[in-house]
């Protein structure tokens, strides 16, 4: 499974940004995808997770700011951000998990087999 992220760049704080994560090669029909970030001189944190059928996952710094949805017939997993903050700036990373996960496991970067390679998003004060 490839996956290619996109959608980052320069936002002004309170701003709007949506990323994508597309999919392509052989994509098993029950994976999760997950978003991470790093910040400089940060460890890789969790940001949010899909399961294929929809369950959604977020971390406290972004629940209701941060939308995570899919597209299944696109094999496609957007990021929907908004009231974005200076502290939101990343490196964005999308990443799958073929099969099952457990809700203790998903967010943790461990978890995933797949990872893309990044977008930055840079959120001005």
């Amino acid at each position: 499974v490839q996956l290619q992220a996109s959608g980052g760049g320069l936002v002004q704080a309170a701003g709007s940004l949506r990323l994508s994560c597309a999919a392509s090669g052989r994509t098993e029909s029950d994976y999760t995808v997950g978003w991470f970030r790093q910040a400089p001189g940060k460890e890789r944190e969790f940001v949010a997770a899909i399961r294929w059928r929809g369950s959604t996952y977020y971390a406290d710094s972004v629940k209701g700011r941060f939308t995570i949805s899919r597209d299944n017939v696109k094999n496609t997993v957007y990021l929907q951000m908004n009231s974005l903050k200076p502290e939101d700036t990343a490196v964005y990373y999308c990443a799958a998990r073929a099969l099952y996960v457990s809700s203790g496991s998903i967010y943790y970067a461990s978890s995933y087999n797949y990872w893309g390679q990044g977008t930055l998003v840079t959120v001005s004060s």
